[in-house]
C-alpha cells in the first residue's frame, strides 16, 4: 500500500527567520503524525537552518529545483551535491512556474530529474496541463508527452524513489480545484504511462500527488480517490496551523 506524501512548497516566501519561526510551530503540530510522510520546501536561503530543525523529526526537507551538474559555471543554479549537503530528501522538478516563466524545457527537465537520481536525491516530477490545453481536450496527450519526455532513459532501478505529482496550471494559486473526478481521471492516466514504461508492478508503488488550490476543505475528498495518493501543497503551506491541518486530513 502507497504511504500518502503531503509536500508543501513555500515558493519565493519566507526569510531565515520565518523559516525558523514556522518549524518550531510545525513540528510540535505535527510530531504524532506517523502513517503519512510531510515534506516542507523551504527556499534555497533556508534549506540549511531548516534541516537542521528538522533533523531527528518525521518531517523531511525538499528543494524547489537543482541543475543537473554536480558544479560549474552556471550562475545562479545549485547542484544536487550542495542540496544534499543541506539535509535534502526530495527535489521538486518540472514545477509549471519553471516551465511556463522560465522556459524550462522536458530535455532540460530530464537532464535535472539524471542530476537529482545521480546524487541519490528522491525526485518529485510535477506535470499538468494549461487551461487552453483542457479546454481543447489535450491533457492526457500533454502529461504523456510530458512524462514520457522526462523518463525516457531510466530504468526502474533508477526510479525507485520517483514521485510524480500532477498540478494542473489552471488550478495553481487561482482558488480553482480539479474536481476529485479530475483529479483521478488524469492520475489514473498517469499511473497507466509508468505501468507502460516499467511494468504495472512498480506503477502501482509510484506515488502520484495532486497540487493546485489543495485546502483543508478539500483535502479529504481528493484523497479519497484511489490513485491521488497524497498533495503538492502551494499557499496553503504557508501558515503552519492551516498546513498541519492538511497533514492531519481524516
Amino acid at each position: 500500500m502507497r504511504r500518502p506524501l503531503i509536500a508543501g512548497n513555500w515558493k519565493m516566501h519566507k526569510t531565515v527567520r520565518e523559516t525558523l519561526e514556522y518549524i518550531k510551530s510545525f513540528r510540535e503540530l505535527v510530531r504524532d503524525v506517523e502513517d503519512r510522510e510531510i515534506v516542507l520546501a523551504p527556499p534555497f536561503t533556508a534549506l540549511w537552518i531548516a534541516g537542521h530543525e528538522l533533523a531527528g523529526t518525521a518531517v523531511r526537507l525538499a528543494a524547489q529545483n537543482a541543475h543537473w551538474a554536480e558544479s560549474g559555471a552556471f550562475t545562479g543554479e545549485i547542484s544536487p551535491l550542495m542540496l544534499k549537503e543541506c539535509g535534502v530528501t526530495y527535489v521538486i522538478l518540472g514545477h509549471s512556474e519553471r516551465r511556463h516563466i522560465f522556459g524550462e524545457t522536458d530535455e532540460m527537465i530530464r537532464k535535472r530529474l539524471e542530476g537529482v537520481i545521480g546524487a541519490g536525491l528522491r525526485p518529485i516530477l510535477c506535470i499538468g496541463e494549461t487551461l487552453e490545453e483542457r479546454e481543447a481536450g489535450r491533457t492526457l496527450e500533454v502529461l504523456g508527452r510530458q512524462v514520457q519526455a522526462a523518463l525516457q532513459g531510466f530504468t526502474r532501478e533508477d526510479l525507485r524513489d520517483l514521485v510524480v505529482a500532477y498540478e494542473p496550471v489552471w488550478a495553481i494559486g487561482t482558488g480553482k480545484t480539479a474536481t476529485p473526478e479530475q483529479a483521478q481521471e488524469a492520475q489514473s492516466y498517469v499511473r497507466k504511462l509508468l505501468a507502460d514504461l516499467g511494468g504495472k508492478e512498480w506503477a502501482q508503488e509510484v506515488r502520484i500527488l495532486y497540487g493546485g488550490s489543495v485546502k483543508p476543505e478539500n483535502i479529504s475528498d481528493l484523497m479519497s480517490q484511489p490513485d491521488v495518493d497524497g498533495a503538492l501543497v502551494g499557499g496553503a503551506s504557508l501558515n503552519p496551523e492551516t498546513f498541519a491541518k492538511i497533514v492531519k486530513y481524516a
